[in-house]
């Protein structure tokens, strides 16, 4: 017999969301707005909002590839519905509103950028074979 969706979870919602038990509670001490009601011994409930906010916060990190940063930031900066909208698979209308993605600094990556970043590291791996290659011939 499965839960109702008004139902609160205990910690193993991790299963539900896809992420170990651990990572649930790390996710509580690096982002404050994750706070399950702790009842006698210690022991985690989670409300079904706190499951939908646990889901959009997966999905930046795991998904779309925010950082912790940018993630606390992203709830800073435009609220808990930012993070519920991530949670339904919802992408922001502006793309300069998808901030902090592994020090993009606020911008997501265009198309033309990710060509030219995939150029340079071929230009890279090139140099660094050619450098190999010196060292080999000592």
């Amino acid at each position: 017999m499965t839960k109702g969706p008004e139902a609160f979870r205990t910690i193993s919602a991790s299963d539900e969301l896809g992420v170990p038990q651990h990572v649930l509670r790390f996710w509580e001490t690096r982002f404050s707005f994750i706070r399950p009601m702790k009842r006698a011994g210690g022991r985690r409930f989670y409300r079904p909002q706190d499951i939908s906010v646990l889901r959009g916060v997966r999905t930046l990190l795991h998904d779309e590839g925010y950082t912790i940063k940018g993630v606390q930031k992203l709830h800073k900066d435009q609220g808990v519905k930012r993070l519920l909208a991530a949670a339904l698979g919802e992408t922001p209308a502006n793309p300069d509103e998808a901030i902090e993605h592994d020090g993009l600094n606020g911008k997501a990556l265009s198309d033309a950028g990710r060509s030219q970043l995939t150029a340079a590291l071929a230009d890279l791996q090139s140099a660094k074979a050619h450098l190999d290659g010196l060292l080999q011939r000592r």
